[in-house]
């Protein structure tokens, strides 16, 4: 089966204006601009299949965002070559743009002041969609997302979860066959992520849609994706499992101990200790596990142990910290 999205060594590079400081220098870039080249995205390269869920993790300036609009089209590479569903994105053939979404959780598409249901009439006319099959479309997605009330309303009388369900919807009436999430849940409270969360994870189900997603929130990544793609300083660092990312990066283990009463003195002896009451946890290094276990096992008052993986919060901290260049 061919891949639905292949990138081979893709590239972006910006020329930034540098601006000395102090007034001479300001008249003197008048006539000789000073710049510096930015690499965005370096000799970046992988394959997705259909249907997949993907999540794309990397740190602020690591190039997500300039990767993903490369593959909207958005944005031409430097050097390098991508394939979403069989064209490359920055023709911008018709039938490519009628098969593909891209959300960006801080940039609106909706009208401001009319309510959604107008701005999705809208999309139906851009996109030249037959009315029955609009209306279907529409009234599964309505329900999908729970908001059969608030179309009519204007999109600014709107709460910021609300608005994201309006401007997802907007961006499956076409039911594309790639969805590019750019933070989509950004700002949102938890229970507006986990209503998000499982409307993606149903349209995936239901269409087979190919999606790839970017996200500070692990709960995003954890409850929609099994494979991640690594991205730091614009080079791709990882591209596996979810699971694999722990064993590779999950150097800690965390080891709680619970007593009756009072925690004994000296756990720190082991690594970073912290108390909360009666519980104690440990922070250590895999190797020092089963030293440090022989050792409190017959501690007196000891009622409960557990060994447990850092959250992935923290395995992801760990591997953008590892795969960063030192400048």
């Amino acid at each position: 089966m061919e891949p639905v999205i292949e990138v081979s060594h893709l590239c972006r590079t910006y020329q930034v204006a540098q601006k000395k400081a102090g007034l001479l220098a300001s008249i003197r870039g008048l006539w000789k601009a000073e710049t510096r080249t930015v690499e965005a995205v370096r000799d970046v390269s992988f394959r997705i299949e259909p249907g997949e869920m993907v999540a794309f993790l990397g740190p602020n300036g690591a190039g997500k965002t300039t990767t993903l609009k490369m593959l909207a089209g958005l944005v031409y590479p430097t050097t390098g070559t991508a394939r979403v569903l069989g064209f490359q994105p920055w023709e911008r053939h018709d039938a490519f743009r009628r098969q593909f979404s891209l959300v960006m959780g801080q940039k609106n598409q909706l009208w401001w002041d009319l309510p959604a249901a107008d701005s999705f009439e809208l999309h139906r006319e851009i996109y030249s969609l037959e009315r029955a099959r609009f209306d279907r479309t529409l009234a599964e997605l309505v329900e999908m997302f729970g908001v059969d009330k608030l179309t009519r309303q204007p999109v600014r009388e709107l709460s910021l979860g609300e608005r994201m369900k309006m401007e997802l919807i907007a961006s499956l009436l076409h039911e594309p066959k790639v969805l590019l999430l750019d933070e989509p849940t950004i700002g949102l409270d938890v229970v507006a992520q986990s209503t998000i969360q499982r409307c993606l994870r149903e349209y995936n189900q239901r269409k087979g849609a190919t999606i790839i997603l970017t996200s500070h929130y692990m709960r995003d990544v954890e409850a929609l994706c099994s494979r991640v793609l690594m991205i730091v300083s614009g080079r791709l660092q990882y591209n596996g499992q979810l699971g694999g990312l722990l064993d590779r990066f999950g150097r800690i283990k965390l080891v709680r101990l619970q007593f009756e009463e009072l925690v004994p003195e000296g756990l720190d002896r082991f690594g970073e200790c912290k108390i909360t009451g009666p519980v104690a946890e440990l922070r250590l290094e895999k190797n020092r596990v089963a030293q440090a276990l022989s050792a409190v096992v017959d501690l007196p008052g000891l009622v409960d142990l557990s060994v447990q993986d850092p959250p992935l919060e923290d395995v992801v901290a760990m591997a953008f910290g590892s795969g960063a260049e030192k400048p």
